[in-house]
């Protein structure tokens, strides 16, 4: 089996490089796009799974599916992460993906309530609990497999390429949003026109399985193999590496929140509360998650050069200071071009996190349970706080107290913050080097 080194390699070897992690790539967009395409749409089917008169306490109801689906993640990381690190990266991802084009299609040809009553958002909450697995696996085994294929000097570079394929899937399910509002009448798009990503999701996720097949492994997985490294598994994880599973929960929980405070619950936020029109409130988020795109390559990077550490004490300073402002003045913003600004800003403090997030804990764990290591912490962290977000944001809406919402995410950051300042950086002890 063809496999890559970490050394700087020759011009073959390094275009061979380059396509594995490009194919890795192109895979994570798709699995990304079919998870954010639910919250992209929620606006336009929540009312056909759970009809009522409140929208709030409709958009409470899918935001509550979403979570559960979130909550599937540390098990997903758990199942696959062990996989991975038995069967290979490459074999991973390949589940995960299958995984993912199941719940896709399985959305897309669901009856609505009125249909089928109750066994409606049984079925959407089925079809959501295995992408939720699919995204759990996908996490750590697409984290691990850039790291180790990335060569040494240019590791945060590549492997910020995650978090720009993830911003790309969810950026790519906003588009297809965009195009559909602009082609199709509101009363079409909430009859039967919410199910068109969700098909584009399934069929994309039919061609990344076949380029997944033809990845290259990583020598990190090859040489565990050779070595007859000790068996991945969860006990394994708690008994040998504690400090850093704890490490991981504590650095995610703030980043997590906050990214998804900023990304996934920005486009209801504007609508809910600042007033925009949903169509408004799409163009702007797309608008600054494009730009947080281009900018992760530029912080991993950069990362190469100062090391992680620095970038994300400055995420937690900045989120720690800068968040209730952010909120309290987009929720008084009534011009689209301020709310941009704003929600553009607040996505580049959460870079510092988002760029070097799946490196820095690749780098903590040796490779036969890096996968487990990456995966199950980080899921149980995105499931507790980044699955949630919606709901509690709603939650303190709905409750008459929107700020606690905006407090309570400002304190979470403070906790990653402390652990940014008290863990080594990575770069300069990576686990990777020692493969």
């Amino acid at each position: 089996m063809a496999i890559i080194t970490d050394s700087d390699a020759p011009a073959p070897l390094t275009r061979a490089r380059l396509r594995s992690i490009l194919g890795g790539s192109a895979g994570n967009l798709v699995e990304w796009y079919d998870w954010y395409a639910y919250a992209a749409f929620t606006l336009y089917f929540a009312p056909r799974f759970f009809p009522g008169d409140d929208p709030t306490v409709e958009l409470l109801q899918a935001a509550a599916v979403f979570a559960l689906g979130f909550f599937m993640r540390p098990i997903g990381g758990w199942l696959m992460g062990v996989y991975s690190d038995r069967k290979g990266r490459k074999a991973g991802l390949t589940l995960s993906v299958t995984l993912m084009c199941v719940g896709s299609l399985m959305i897309a040809v669901t009856p609505t309530y009125a249909s089928i009553g109750v066994a409606a958002p049984a079925l959407l909450l089925i079809a959501r609990l295995l992408q939720g697995l699919s995204v759990g696996g996908e996490y750590g085994a697409s984290a691990t497999y850039l790291s180790e294929m990335a060569g040494r000097n240019r590791r945060g570079f590549f492997a910020s390429f995650q978090y720009v394929t993830l911003i790309a899937g969810q950026l790519l399910a906003l588009c297809v949003l965009l195009l559909l509002q602009a082609t199709m009448s509101e009363a079409a798009l909430e009859a039967w026109g919410w199910r068109i990503p969700f098909a584009i999701g399934g069929a994309l996720a039919i061609s990344v399985f076949w380029l997944r097949r033809g990845l290259l492994e990583t020598e990190s997985f090859e040489n565990t193999k050779d070595a007859g490294a000790p068996r991945s598994g969860f006990v394994a994880l708690l008994r040998h590496h504690p400090r850093e599973t704890v490490t991981v929960l504590s650095l995610t929980a703030g980043g997590t929140l906050a990214f998804y405070a900023y990304s996934i619950y920005m486009q209801k936020f504007l609508v809910n509360t600042s007033g925009f029109d949903r169509e408004t409130a799409s163009a702007i988020n797309a608008a600054s998650l494009f730009l947080f795109m281009l900018l992760q390559p530029a912080v991993g990077a950069l990362s190469d050069r100062i090391g992680r550490k620095p970038l994300m004490v400055t995420f937690g300073v900045l989120g720690v200071l800068l968040t209730y402002p952010i909120f309290t003045t987009l929720a008084q913003t009534r011009d689209a071009l301020t709310a941009f600004a704003i929600c553009f800003g607040a996505l580049v403090i959460v870079s510092g996190y988002s760029a070097i997030s799946g490196v820095v804990k690749a780098e903590m764990f040796p490779a036969h349970i890096r996968t487990l290591g990456v995966a199950l912490p980080y899921a149980i962290a995105n499931a507790i706080f980044g699955g949630t977000a919606e709901y509690i944001a709603l939650w303190f809406k709905d409750s008459g107290f929107e700020q606690g919402f905006y407090w309570y995410v400002t304190g979470m950051i403070g906790v990653s913050l402390v652990t940014y300042l008290t863990m080594r950086d990575t770069r300069r002890h990576s686990m990777i080097l020692e493969d």
